[in-house]
């Protein structure tokens, strides 16, 4: 399903006195965070000043946040960009879409289940299908995935002997 915001990553600490936050990255590289001039965390909008990478952590400072205290109290809250400002290439999406898809043997046609977990593994992302039965799917195109449709809320998946 396709979502008005999505969940980048979590503020785990605070850097120094003057407010600067070290962010977790979700499921992508610190250093995809820098593109973005808008991000929004609980109903506030908050404006980075300030951007750096460490140890595979985004530091992001933003304006208004100017001390240690103010830093802190945000500390374990998730952090939210709009989708629309992502600009992602055709054919990708963010883990939180695909959630909630239905995914169907590409080659029969079959319902096979839903998606209901995304997992990143070092070789790829794997994909937890649940419904009669669960399915662990590489989330490999061309091999795995034959097609994703957002507007129909529908995954194709290729299936092979033994999965």
């Amino acid at each position: 399903m396709k979502l008005e915001k999505i969940r980048i990553g979590r503020i785990v600490g605070v850097h120094g006195i003057r407010g600067e936050l070290k962010i977790q990255p979700r499921n992508q590289d610190a250093a995809f965070l820098e593109r973005f001039q808008t991000f929004y965390l609980d109903d506030k909008v908050l404006i980075p000043s300030g951007f750096r990478t460490h140890k595979g952590m985004a530091m992001l400072k933003f304006s208004g946040i100017e001390n240690r205290e103010a830093a802190m109290a945000l500390r374990d809250k998730d952090l939210y960009i709009l989708r629309d400002d992502a600009e992602l290439p055709e054919d990708e999406y963010f883990d939180d879409e695909l959630l909630g898809l239905d995914v169907y043997n590409g080659e029969t046609g079959e319902c096979i289940g839903e998606l209901v977990r995304v997992e990143d593994y070092p070789a790829s992302k794997v994909y937890t299908v649940e419904g009669v039965k669960e399915y662990l799917i590489p989330a490999v195109k061309e091999a795995f995935i034959l097609g994703i449709d957002m507007e129909a809320n529908r995954m194709d998946v290729r299936i092979w002997e033994g999965m």
